[in-house]
């Protein structure tokens, strides 16, 4: 993976997509492998680059009560600016713009044309997903602008680790996120390499709540990072604080990237979660199970 510093290829400059501020200069890429300096400005390098385009039954991303039983036509990219071990989706999210991931151009225009074409089968509009896409919001956001002037929805599933201006931003162009918060400790967002990233995450969800977009959380239940049951239940009345009808679902983790080795979280931890979910909040899923 290319270097978010070094000495090489001139000034540098400071990236401003999310809260790691990399400092980057012509040929470098910043943690997410998807930015990098062109003609002396920060730019997308994964702009457009699909790698994953499908029409999804919404509940799959996962919207549990966002236009239940619609689908949407979900895309995805490349890079994460997170580190998390335990990555399910390791394949696009783990790489940068030197890998050899097969990738092909879907303008916002044509990725508009497209979900029009599928509203005859039951297409509501456009999520942005599989990897992380506020590492590209220039694109997330010229392609919501056009969804919203065709009348179709769009939404976004994040790991909400994005710079507040970003964010806010954002926000008045996306009618639906689901946000996974990884755990509810900062020690457990160093482990990920997001420094202040509890705080982070809080805050966009807490954010978006209050501008009147559809929240969901996730939280991924992982064995010896996330099963902790009194963070967990911090994590379920914190959520509750904000407004007790958001939807939290609570995903089951398989032996992926970095702990291909793991065992799955036990059923029987899935159904503890779960019952103390219910104590705090209206609407629990179970995820993966």
């Amino acid at each position: 993976m290319g270097s978010s510093s070094g000495a090489a290829g001139g000034s540098m400059l400071a990236c401003g997509v999310c809260p790691h501020g990399c400092r980057l200069h012509e040929g470098s890429f910043g943690i997410c492998g998807a930015r990098t300096v062109r003609s002396g400005k920060v730019a997308s390098l994964s702009y457009g680059q699909a790698t994953s385009l499908a029409l999804d039954p919404v509940e799959k991303k996962p919207f549990a009560r966002f236009h239940p039983g619609s689908m949407i036509l979900s895309y995805g990219s490349y890079g994460c600016n997170l580190r998390c071990s335990f990555c399910q989706n390791s394949d696009i999210s783990m790489v940068d713009a030197a890998g050899s991931l097969p990738t092909y151009f879907m303008s916002p225009e044509n990725l508009i044309e497209r979900a029009i074409e599928l509203r005859a089968q039951g297409n509501i509009g456009v999520a942005f997903t599989y990897n992380e896409p506020f590492i590209a919001p220039e694109y997330l956001m010229d392609a919501a602008r056009r969804a919203r002037g065709e009348g179709l929805a769009s939404a976004a599933v994040t790991n909400g680790y994005v710079a507040k201006p970003v964010w806010d931003e954002a926000l008045s162009h996306l009618d639906a996120l689901n946000i996974d918060l990884k755990c509810f400790s900062e020690e457990g967002y160093r482990l990920l390499g997001a420094p202040g990233g509890l705080a982070v995450v809080k805050r966009s969800i807490e954010t978006a709540l209050e501008a009147g977009v559809h929240v969901e959380v996730t939280t991924l239940v992982v064995p010896g990072f996330s099963d902790d049951e009194e963070l967990f239940e911090r994590e379920c009345a914190w959520i509750a604080s904000l407004d007790p009808s958001t939807p939290l679902h609570i995903s089951r983790f398989f032996p992926a990237y970095r702990m291909i080795g793991a065992q799955p979280t036990p059923p029987a931890v899935l159904g503890l979660f779960q019952s103390i979910a219910k104590r705090y909040l209206a609407h629990v899923y179970l995820g993966n199970v």
